[in-house]
């Protein structure tokens, strides 16, 4: 599809494949003997990495999408964004063809920031393994997080996309987990409750989940809703009662639907989420990524927001 009708998302390489020894040549011996290495290995196939599957399952909707639309080119494009060096090339492609991947759009950049490209690519969810060149493009405006693996082996949907949300700081903006870094729960529920209805603005993954949602009407559309490729999951650590009715009459405001909402009041999401087996689950705080990668749920850290500036400290 033409970049201006596609959901663009950018992966980078490490969090397509497992590059984890790779990498430890790159960092041990140069960026020479790390090139020598893979040129040497370039028909050796990579192993998955942590948004492999998440792809898989993109490219399941995009092969739906095609069945029920073979003109239109409202599906995604999945682009490598990558600052690996040209000469690595052959054996990400070699392992590309060897999963019957689609990935037509290569960005290596050889060694230089791939962050300017985003922008070029019109770039809608770039995912990589490197917290730098994520928080860079966070500050640059596109949607972004970065991949973690999952301690566990768990199998994934092959016939449906599940992708979990947290709320505050990844669909909206941080300004109530503001109010309970500094002054405290109670104030919060106050203030959630005196704001029911004054929508909460928007955070960096709203935009993504807008496009899940155009995609599944093009579903409803053709009578698929029951079978539907696509499913959208809220998982929060707000209380339904004394603080759940802003986000959801948020996401109304938005004319956003969401399929699943999960309202924990404060108990760990990681049990939750082994239930629900999404391919990507999107948090601000790196507390609930490494609870859920724990039980081997895939997850992605989303550097938005004043967690942020409370996880450095600690």
């Amino acid at each position: 599809p033409k970049p201006q009708h596609a959901i663009t998302v950018a992966v980078s390489s490490r969090a397509l494949f497992d590059l984890v020894e790779e990498r430890r040549i790159y960092e041990e011996q140069g960026v020479e003997k790390y090139v020598e290495y893979q040129q040497d290995n370039e028909n050796v196939t990579l192993k998955p990495g942590p948004a492999f599957y998440f792809v898989k399952a993109l490219e399941h909707v995009n092969a739906r999408l095609l069945e029920l639309y073979p003109d239109d080119e409202e599906r995604f494009d999945i682009v490598l964004m990558t600052n690996n060096h040209a000469q690595v090339g052959v054996r990400l492609i070699n392992s590309i063809n060897h999963y019957g991947l689609t990935i037509e759009r290569f960005c290596m950049t050889g060694g230089k920031s791939p962050i300017g490209y985003l922008t070029a690519y019109l770039t809608n969810l770039y995912l990589s393994a490197d917290s730098e060149k994520v928080q860079e493009a966070i500050e640059a405006g596109i949607a972004s997080a970065t991949m973690f693996t999952a301690n566990k082996d768990v199998a994934y949907s092959d016939t449906q996309l599940r992708v979990a949300f947290d709320g505050d700081a990844v669909l909206f903006s941080d300004e109530s987990e503001q109010i309970v870094k500094e002054q405290g729960l109670d104030r919060f529920f106050e203030h959630e409750q005196l704001n029911e209805n004054k929508p909460l603005a928007q955070g960096p993954l709203k935009g993504f989940l807008e496009d899940l949602g155009k995609l599944q009407k093009k579903f409803y559309a053709k009578n698929e809703r029951l079978n539907c490729p696509i499913r959208t999951f809220l998982v929060t650590a707000r209380s339904a009662a004394s603080s759940g009715a802003r986000v959801l009459k948020t996401l109304r405001s938005w004319g956003l639907e969401i399929d699943e909402a999960l309202f924990l009041a404060g108990a760990p999401k990681g049990p939750i989420l082994v239930k629900i087996r999404p391919h990507i689950f999107f948090d601000d705080q790196m507390f609930h990524i490494e609870g859920a990668q724990k039980l081997g749920t895939i997850a992605a850290h989303v550097p938005y927001g004043i967690a942020q500036k409370y996880h450095k400290s600690a």
